[in-house]
């Protein structure tokens, strides 16, 4: 069995745009959620690290240390972006992935959407379920792309002032 939570969202602006703000600015957008963490300790920064040969994902913590969330498997800009993702208390080895599209619907007015899946890989016992059951804990993570999706799309308006 497969699980998969997908969630979109009209930004008003281009999807170039779009595309921009969701990579080069995501440590700006991004809210840490105490039922999904990413880091072990203290939540920091997200940024996209293309410094490598392959793009990471990475949150930088308050005292400066990183921690590896995921790895970008698929990069198209402006249309797409997949990475792997990890959390802090997923078991060993274990990744689920995220799926992001960028589609035009008029000359400024792009869909977002987020597709993250394979949560049903996490055990049932596993401190990342919380004890939720796999429709509960597909609820949460939809809400939370969703609040995650707003403050996107409340990044890319322009500063009024």
């Amino acid at each position: 069995m497969s699980s998969r939570v997908l969630v979109a969202l009209r930004v008003d602006v281009s999807r170039e745009r779009a595309f921009d703000v969701f990579v080069q600015d995501i440590g700006a957008w991004w809210r840490p959620n105490g039922l999904f963490r990413t880091a072990p300790d203290e939540p920091g920064t997200l940024s996209f690290d293309f410094s490598g040969a392959t793009t990471l994902l990475v949150e930088t913590s308050p005292d400066g240390e990183r921690y590896q969330i995921g790895e970008v498997v698929d990069y198209r800009p402006p249309e797409r972006l997949t990475f792997t993702w990890r959390q802090a208390d997923f078991p060993e080895g274990l990744v689920t992935e995220v799926a992001v599209r960028f589609d035009a619907v008029a000359a400024t007015t792009t869909r977002v959407s987020v597709e993250h899946r394979g949560f049903h890989a996490v055990p049932e016992d596993s401190a990342a379920r919380h004890g939720f059951p796999d429709a509960a804990l597909q609820m949460r993570l939809a809400e939370w792309w969703r609040t995650l999706l707003d403050n996107l799309a409340d990044h890319t308006r322009p500063d009024p002032n």
